[in-house]
């Protein structure tokens, strides 16, 4: 695992608040996104950034993308195990898997194992993950996995994936998407989703961490930072800001517009 680096400043007390985020995922016919916000805050006065989003690669062989929501202080503690734990070889390291379920039932192992030593029930210290990839030999696949350490997988019926603050990026995905999107359509369908998000909730905030994976290609890859300065993203949530007010301007007037007028 390769955890985002943490901005310098007074550390918060993630442990006794619930952190927002929003974190999407899609498994596509050609591979998968991931995209994910940085803001965590535990409270109005208490708003930090970090990075969501964690990779694991293995040379031609597999590609791991796990991001998280909740607290912060559960999320950053399975990672830690988990990259603790696969330095080496073993029953609980993500080097000895099989398949991508045998890595999302080791996610949700460790979640558990974290949670259960970790308080005395009085904090919630609950984390939701997001887990997909390849292994070589094996389909793409996705996860979503629940603070109770199970999961469900994606299916063409159901590409995407949700955690964090998910009401107002939902509309875009499911106009838009489907599971025959093309990686391009996906990542604008999931950068809009996040843009969307953001302007309605200020705990949701840039820099987006963004990766994809096609499918059967284990090539190095590390995770795109979007932040204020990036121009294909200013430009991107200008044009959708535009499309929405001349749609709107579009429509049909209402019967009733001559009483109203």
């Amino acid at each position: 695992m390769q955890p985002g680096s943490l901005t310098k400043g007074r550390f918060p007390a993630f442990t006794d608040f619930p952190t927002m985020t929003y974190c999407v995922a899609m498994r596509l016919e050609s591979g998968l996104i991931f995209a994910s916000d940085s803001r965590t805050n535990a409270g109005v006065d208490n708003i930090a950034t970090f990075q969501k989003m964690y990779t694991f690669e293995m040379a031609d062989r597999l590609r791991l993308v796990m991001m998280t929501s909740g607290n912060l202080a559960t999320s950053q503690s399975v990672a830690s195990l988990l990259d603790l734990r696969s330095r080496r070889d073993g029953p609980d390291s993500l080097r000895s898997i099989g398949s991508l379920y045998d890595a999302a039932v080791l996610v949700g192992q460790t979640l558990r194992e974290v949670i259960a030593r970790g308080g005395d029930g009085q904090v919630d210290l609950g984390s939701s993950f997001l887990l997909g990839g390849q292994l070589a030999g094996e389909r793409p696949r996705l996860f979503n996995i629940y603070p109770q350490g199970n999961f469900i997988e994606a299916t063409a019926d159901t590409p995407c994936f949700q955690i964090g603050e998910t009401k107002y990026g939902k509309p875009i995905l499911d106009r838009v998407l489907n599971y025959r999107s093309s990686l391009e359509e996906a990542i604008r369908c999931a950068l809009i989703s996040l843009d969307s998000t953001m302007r309605s909730n200020l705990s949701v905030a840039l820099p987006i961490h963004l990766m994809w994976h096609r499918n059967d290609d284990f090539s190095p890859r590390s995770p795109l930072r979007i932040g204020e300065d990036d121009g294909y993203f200013r430009e991107l949530r200008a044009a959708w800001g535009r499309g929405i007010k001349e749609t709107f301007a579009a429509l049909p007037t209402t019967p009733w517009s001559e009483e109203l007028a």
